[in-house]
């Protein structure tokens, strides 16, 4: 009975150690994105897997500043961005 609650806190404590470890692996770009939109303009950074992605969870986080409602925020996420820089991590 006791290897048995051993057995299963070790198993469990391997199995966080592995989320941990291979969430840590997912970021690998990083953008700054600076989106003007209605004359007001956002800078924000944001990480992913690869440049398209961190560019559009940046743009969006960014929008979410400078726009309101989804007509507005579509607009907003469809505007080309005045500063673009990304680099792997």
């Amino acid at each position: 009975m006791k290897n048995t609650k051993v057995l299963a806190v070790l198993g469990f404590a391997l199995f966080l150690v592995y989320i941990i470890y291979a969430s840590m692996g997912l970021s690998q770009v990083s953008c700054e994105v600076c989106i003007t939109y209605r004359g007001r303009t956002e800078c924000r950074t944001a990480q992913g897997t690869n440049a398209e992605e961190a560019q559009r969870t940046a743009t969006g986080v960014a929008c979410t500043f400078l726009s309101s409602g989804m007509t507005d925020s579509i607009a907003c996420g469809n505007t080309p961005p005045a500063k673009l820089m990304c680099a792997e991590r």
